[in-house]
C-alpha cells in the first residue's frame, strides 16, 4: 500500500511481504517495477522531476537506509524494515533459481559485469542467467541494448546503473521489454556480486553505518555524496517539517 512520505511515496513492507508482492505481481503477468528510495534518491527527487515521476510510477518503492528512517520517525511514518536492495535483491535470486526464471544483469562497467554475473552463478547454483550488459552505453545503442535482453527471453531484468539513470530508464523503456515481468533497479547490487565494492561489516550493517565503510572505500566519488549530501537531506526534510516547500536544494 502505497504511503505519503514528504514529497514521494513509498510501499512499506517486510522482507516477507515484500517478496511476497514480487510473486504476486511476477504471477499476474504485469510488467513490474521496483525502486529503492536511501538519502541520496530522496535528495535527487526534490530537483529531478522525471526521477520523482518515474517513482511515483513504481510497483514497489521501498525505503532505504538510516537517513529515511530517521525522516520517517519525524514524520510519523513507520517503517517495518530497512528494505535495502543490497540484501533483498539477493532474495529474490534464491526465489529465481527454484522457480526457473530467466535473469538478466545491466550495469555496472565492462569487466566488473562478467564477474558479477559468473559469482552469481557460484552463489545461486541453478540461477538461469540469461544474459548481461555493462551500463556504459550511449543513448544511441538503447535499441541493440533492449533487443538483446528481448531475445535472451529473460523475465527478470536487475538494472544497475546508478541513481536516476537506472529509474528513468527502466520508466522509459518497460514496455519495450516483451519478455521481463519483473525490473529492478538495484544501484550497486552487480558491484556487490563482482566483488568489485565489498559489504561493510555485519556490526556497520546493523548499525546502520554502512555509508561509512563505503566512503573509506570510495572517499573521492562518494565523500561529497554522503558529507554534503546527508547535510542536504537534513535541512530538506526540516523544512518539510515546518512546512516550507524546499526549493532549488541541491548538492551538485
Amino acid at each position: 500500500m502505497k504511503t505519503q512520505f514528504y514529497n514521494i511515496s513509498l510501499d512499506l513492507h517486510t522482507t516477507q511481504t515484500a517478496l511476497e508482492a514480487c510473486c504476486s505481481y511476477y504471477h499476474s503477468g504485469k510488467k513490474t517495477c521496483i525502486y529503492f528510495v536511501n538519502a541520496h534518491c530522496f535528495n535527487i527527487a526534490q530537483r529531478n522531476e522525471p526521477y520523482r515521476e518515474v517513482l511515483k510510477q513504481g510497483d514497489l518503492v521501498l525505503n532505504d537506509g538510516i537517513g529515511i528512517k530517521l525522516a520517517a520517525i519525524l514524520d510519523g511514518t513507520r517503517l517495518w524494515e530497512n528494505m535495502n536492495g543490497t540484501d533483498f535483491i539477493p532474495r529474490i535470486l534464491q526465489h529465481c533459481q527454484l522457480e526457473g526464471h530467466g535473469v538478466y544483469f545491466l550495469g555496472s562497467q565492462p569487466g566488473v559485469i562478467d564477474r558479477a554475473a559468473k559469482n552469481a552463478r557460484k552463489k545461486f547454483k541453478n540461477l538461469n542467467i540469461k544474459g548481461y550488459h555493462h551500463g556504459y552505453f550511449p543513448e544511441s545503442q538503447n535499441s541493440a541494448i533492449i533487443d538483446r535482453i528481448n531475445k535472451s527471453r529473460a523475465t527478470l531484468l536487475i538494472v544497475g546503473m546508478g541513481v536516476p539513470r537506472q529509474e528513468i530508464w527502466l520508466g522509459r523503456h518497460l514496455d519495450e521489454l516483451s519478455h521481463v515481468r519483473l525490473a529492478i533497479a538495484g544501484g550497486a547490487i552487480l558491484d556487490f556480486l563482482s566483488g568489485h565494492v565489498k559489504r561493510a561489516p555485519a556490526w556497520m550493517q546493523r548499525l546502520g553505518m554502512e555509508w561509512v565503510y563505503r566512503i573509506l572505500q570510495e572517499p573521492i566519488r562518494l565523500s561529497k555524496r554522503y558529507f554534503v549530501g546527508n547535510i542536504v537531506f537534513i535541512i530538506t526534510i526540516l523544512l518539510y517539517q515546518l512546512n516550507f516547500k524546499p526549493k532549488n536544494i541541491s548538492h551538485e
